[in-house]
């Protein structure tokens, strides 16, 4: 399977929402907003006759329009972050003899549900997803109802008691987390929480921004990334660089798709480190 082509999910879904966007329109930028990063992009969507500027990272107000997300960022800008992640995750279960109709995902960061519909896709046995936005939620029910399990809307970084027995009773034996690491969303400190949810052995497939595994990083992912590998606490089996989408001045954004074992449980040491 080439791990690159899969966009017949987010279109057949994109099918049978029902939206009402008119017209998505990425502005032409100043000279000085050349360098504009990716988290402060911005475009402007007519719906109901109606012009609104919104931040892309203002993920709750993209939420609230059927359809936005998927148009914005898979249709006008090239997105296929979901798909890769997904399908590198089978291809390299498939390697170890496993199947992934005997998963269950613990999708962290799961937004409006895109990396649910791929785990659909490939047969995984059930997902649960997890966001701190209460749009994403609704997002997802409203546009794939079928898809998860049970969705939590949570801080893993402060997260109630009846929220985590619910996730100890998971049984999760994978891991995902697409398109979250990096900007702020999820700190390390909660990547490394959830992964704590996971069996062990189990797997873990996630994507992160180049930018954040280089030495001159400031977000920790670089350096929580070497130090689990390093302390033996997964293995990476695959590191694939890829085009995860197109910014609003054209230029591809280069993200790094991560797929490994989990090797043994996460030490407390390791856990009361990145707290601090």
């Amino acid at each position: 399977m080439n791990s690159l082509s899969s966009n017949k999910v987010w279109k057949d879904r994109l099918k049978i929402i029902d939206t009402n966007v008119e017209e998505i329109h990425i502005p032409k930028l100043s000279p000085k907003q050349k360098n504009i990063s990716q988290d402060k992009e911005f475009f402007e969507v007519r719906v109901g006759g109606y012009l609104k500027r919104i931040r892309f990272h203002d993920y709750g107000k993209l939420y609230e329009i059927p359809g936005l997300y998927e148009k914005l960022f898979y249709e006008k800008l090239k997105c296929c972050s979901p798909s890769v992640v997904v399908n590198l995750l089978e291809d390299v279960a498939s390697d170890f003899g496993e199947d992934t109709d005997e998963f269950k995902v613990l999708d962290v960061g799961a937004g409006n549900g895109m990396v649910g519909d791929e785990l659909d896709n490939i047969g995984v046995d059930s997902v649960v997803g997890i966001d701190i936005l209460p749009e994403a939620k609704k997002a997802t029910f409203r546009d794939r109802p079928e898809i998860y399990a049970d969705y939590l809307v949570t801080n893993l970084s402060e997260m109630p008691e009846k929220h985590e027995i619910k996730l100890e009773e998971g049984d999760f034996n994978c891991l995902t987390t697409v398109a979250a690491l990096g900007f702020g969303d999820i700190p390390p400190i909660a990547f490394l929480i959830a992964l704590d949810f996971i069996e062990t052995p189990g797997w873990l497939a996630f994507n992160i921004k180049e930018d954040f595994l280089r030495e001159d990083d400031t977000s920790g992912f670089c350096r929580l990334i070497r130090q689990m590998n390093r302390e033996k606490l997964i293995q990476i089996q695959c590191y694939r660089r890829y085009r995860h989408r197109i910014s609003i001045t054209g230029k591809p954004l280069y993200y790094v798709a991560i797929i490994a074992k989990k090797l043994k449980v996460v030490p407390n040491t390791l856990l009361i480190e990145w707290n601090h």
